[in-house]
């Protein structure tokens, strides 16, 4: 997910991305994000980093931005039914006001588990 580049963060950013899914007809299958890399991140309060530095921002399961997406089944996951096609799941993100760290490229890795 690509927030774009932002000057300062006086503002909530808003990004969206879309996963694939496919499963066998009739599997039922949870999609899960862990909290990422960012050191001291959680569920609710994800961190990029940049040479020490750190932006924080959530994952959405909505577009509203209300419902975290993170990894406890049948609380804030996502689950599905597969039918034999690929189909999307759109997650979506924000980086809330906050104060401005300084200027570089701050990235993290959130791991998608699938279970089926």
């Amino acid at each position: 997910l690509d927030f774009g580049s932002q000057g300062v963060l006086d503002s909530a950013r808003n990004g969206s991305m879309t996963l694939g899914i496919q499963c066998t007809n009739s599997t039922d299958y949870i999609v899960r994000l862990d909290a990422g890399d960012g050191t001291g991140a959680t569920i609710a309060n994800r961190l990029m980093t940049a040479a020490g530095a750190t932006v924080s921002y959530s994952l959405y399961r909505d577009a509203a931005r209300t419902q975290v997406w993170g990894e406890t089944d049948l609380t804030d996951t996502v689950s599905g039914t597969g039918d034999g096609t690929l189909q999307t799941l759109e997650v979506y993100g924000q980086i809330p006001v906050q104060t401005t760290p300084a200027p570089g490229v701050y990235t993290d890795n959130v791991t998608v588990t699938v279970v089926y």
